[in-house]
């Protein structure tokens, strides 16, 4: 909105009506002095603002939003109690504070002494791991904040429970994961709190005891959550926590749907979309809206908590009812809870982040619950934040193939490649990734190109800046992967620049994992040889084959392996091999089938394929006899993997044609292996490959007697061959 109001006097004027500045989310953005400084001019009328809390606190002074109503930042870990006292200085007029959900470890009570002297229309504070608050902190809110009506200490260590207690004026209250709390005492004072309606206790160590005195002896509660309460769940018998005196508790056990919906339902039973159901219905009853309001705030906070540590215990819940309230959450009114709720979605179908691996039961739950369509309506919002968070749950989801294929036919493809084209980094590293889990199979890569997801993921790479971009480059490049993997997305990927941006990626970014995934793109485009000029277009690309010989020398096998595969599938290109020979190329994959035989299959196939596409050429063959690269290969064909040891055969079929690399292969001991494959391989290649090394091998043109073993080319070997013997039994082998 600055930008356009520099564009002309219109703009200018239009970009300055208050009405565009009263509220204001930058959360997503760089918030330094110099970008508030020169927002301050616009921000005299501001009343919220949400902001990233790193580095931010000198830049909200700056803004000089002195009408601020409401702020509310994330990552908060930075925020000291000088510059939450300056911030509480000059804006008097807060009534609301939401610091987290990451925890507030530089913040004490001085900090909240100040709130409390500075801000006197304080209604709702909310702060996350706290490093303290203490009697005379408490008691300066209860003395000076008359209106406070919402509080939350959560995810903290040090607060005095006694002292909640002179906070007359509270309604809601939450302590929600924090620790060191004496039950016996709390129950005892907060349940003489004259105004609370809500508690939330979730994540405690809260007793059997202390949620019945709440329940009985507190005049005004409605509603107390306990979810996740180990030493509750373990005392309580769920059979008899229904009867309540007309007060409602929340629990893991308990329906939460009904539970809530009790509050403002008749029929129950009809009511599965609980906060939906409370939206369509509005009453009018305010103190009722703001029960409801606290309580979507309160559970999507610790689903999402639940949802982080992850743990198989929570599988019942999260199929019998967790998944059915995240989707509700999804529908609330309130921006916080929907982006919590969909975050939630997106870590707790995850169960394994290295092997991307998702929970099929619990993805089709979001899925039969109408999730995808809800998702994709968010993923639709003009909220950045809402935006990045809904791309985050589709793309997790899209793991399911199910799920993915609902995405498609819903539209996903289509929404997720517009918001790869975000000026957002977030929403644009998120989207990158659901096109990415998208691309996996076949059956989405058409529609992906079509919708210009192939451009938009081009585009990316040249937009984003390798140094703070490195997760949002490797999707990008990860989808490519997989989209040229296809002959004719191969082809768009070409067209739209991707083999530049590529091989730019390979050459100069330092990330392990752009560097994979590059490397395997451009694996993936030189794989259609035949039906498209890719092979040949890379190999001319200006650093290309220097850029993938280097990668070989990597620390990280998978850099390592996805560069040999780009090598091996470049080699059928007569221009390529050679030009792969020239910059270092048969010296590199040498080295690297010599490293590999330790290493995983996949690389160890990569190498030996590498160094058969080589040794097509009789200058690269003679090359990788003398640089040691039999003793390898020998190696790897008598692997018991069939993929390995048809490679590592082919190679040596080519080499075993030029006499000094037939010599090196029975001086180390080469035949056995070959004679094994020729007569035991199940794969029908490795036998023929076998055999014809076999025969290039013993077809005359080597003496009768050679020395063999590991000192084989030293003098003074005392170990010698019978040649004719010896071809004899190799060439039985080959007849049968």
């Amino acid at each position: 909105r600055a930008s356009l109001a520099s564009t002309c006097r219109t703009f200018r004027l239009l970009g300055s009506l208050p009405c565009l500045w009263g509220s204001l989310d930058l959360r997503s953005y760089k918030f330094d002095t110099a970008a508030a400084v020169s927002l301050s001019l616009r921000c005299k009328n501001l009343q919220r603002l949400k902001f990233p809390a790193s580095g931010s606190a000198d830049a909200i002074v700056s803004l000089q939003a002195r009408e601020l109503r409401e702020i509310s930042g994330d990552f908060c870990r930075d925020i000291t109690d000088a510059a939450l006292s300056v911030i509480a200085a000059r804006h008097e007029m807060l009534e609301s504070i939401h610091l987290g959900p990451d925890p507030c470890e530089r913040i004490s009570s001085d900090a909240i002494k100040a709130l409390a002297y500075c801000c006197p229309r304080l209604r709702r504070l909310w702060m996350s791991g706290v490093k303290e608050a203490n009697g005379d902190a408490i008691n300066a809110l209860a003395k000076h904040c008359r209106q406070l009506m919402e509080l939350g200490f959560v995810e903290s260590d040090n607060i005095d429970e006694v002292a909640l207690g002179n906070l007359s004026s509270l309604k809601f209250l939450s302590v929600a994961g924090t620790r060191n709390l004496k039950w016996g005492s709390v129950a005892q004072v907060w349940s003489r709190l004259p105004q609370l309606v809500g508690l939330d206790v979730s994540r405690t160590d809260v007793n059997l005891s202390a949620i019945t005195r709440f329940l009985s002896l507190s005049r005004n509660l409605k509603v107390l959550i306990a979810l996740n309460c180990p030493v509750f769940e373990g005392e309580v018998d769920r059979n008899t926590m229904h009867n309540n005196k007309g007060r409602i508790l929340l629990t893991l056990f308990s329906d939460i749907v009904k539970g809530v919906a009790s509050l403002f339902a008749d029929n129950l039973e009809s009511v599965t979309d609980v906060f939906q159901h409370w939206k369509e219905i509005r009453n009018g009853d305010k103190n009722l809206d703001e029960v409801v309001v606290w309580i979507e705030w309160a559970i999507s906070h610790s689903l999402l908590r639940i949802a982080e540590n992850n743990l198989k215990e929570f599988d019942d819940f999260w199929l019998t009812q967790g998944a059915a309230v995240l989707l509700s959450l999804l529908q609330s009114s309130q921006e916080e809870v929907q982006e919590r709720a969909a975050t939630a979605v997106a870590t707790f179908v995850v169960i394994d982040d290295e092997d991307a691996t998702v929970h099929c039961q619990r993805a089709e739950a979001i899925l039969c619950g109408d999730g995808i369509r809800m998702l994709l309506n968010l993923a639709r919002s003009c909220q950045e934040v809402l935006q990045s968070e809904a791309a985050k749950a589709i793309a997790n989801l899209s793991i399911d193939s199910k799920v993915a294929k609902a995405v498609a036919e819903s539209g996903g493809i289509d929404i997720l490649a517009n918001l790869a084209k975000s000026t957002n980094r977030l929403v644009a590293e998120e989207a990158a990734g659901g096109l990415w889990n998208l691309s996996v199979g076949d059956e989405h890569k058409g529609a992906i190109a079509e919708a210009g997801g192939v451009k938009a993921l081009v585009d990316l790479i040249f937009k984003w800046p390798p140094s703070s971009t490195d997760v949002l480059l490797e999707r990008a490049t990860g989808a490519l992967a997989n989209l040229g993997a296809d002959e004719k997305c191969s082809m768009e990927v070409a067209l739209a620049g991707g083999i530049h941006a590529l091989v730019m990626l390979a050459r100069t970014c330092k990330f392990e994992g752009v560097q994979e995934q590059a490397a395997r793109a451009l694996a993936n485009l030189a794989a259609h040889g035949d039906s498209n000029s890719n092979n040949a277009a890379i190999g001319q690309e200006a650093g290309a084959l220097e850029a993938l010989v280097q990668l070989t020398y990597s620390q990280n096998e998978g850099v390592r392996q996805e560069a040999a595969g780009a090598l091996w599938n470049l080699s059928f290109d007569d221009k390529n091999r050679e030009a792969i020979s020239a910059v270092g190329g048969v010296e590199a994959l040498v080295a690297l089938a010599q490293s590999s035989l330790d290493a995983s299959q996949g690389l160890q196939e990569r190498a030996a394929g590498a160094l058969w596409g080589l040794s097509v050429s009789e200058t690269n063959s003679t090359a990788i006899g003398r640089q040691g690269g039999i003793a390898p290969l020998i190696a790897l064909a008598s692997s018991d993997v069939e993929d390995v040891h048809e490679t590592a055969a082919g190679a040596l079929w080519n080499l075993a044609f030029y006499r000094d690399n037939a010599l090196r292969i029975i001086q180390d001991d080469g035949v056995q292996p070959l004679v094994h494959l020729c007569s035991s391989s199940n794969s029908k290649m490795a036998r023929f490959m076998a055999a014809l090394a076999l025969v290039y091998m013993f077809d005359g043109r080597i003496d009768s007697a050679v020395p063999v073993g590991p000192s084989a080319s030293s003098q003074g070997s005392s170990k010698s061959l019978n040649i004719d013997g010896v071809g004899r039994m190799a060439l039985k082998h080959v007849e049968e």
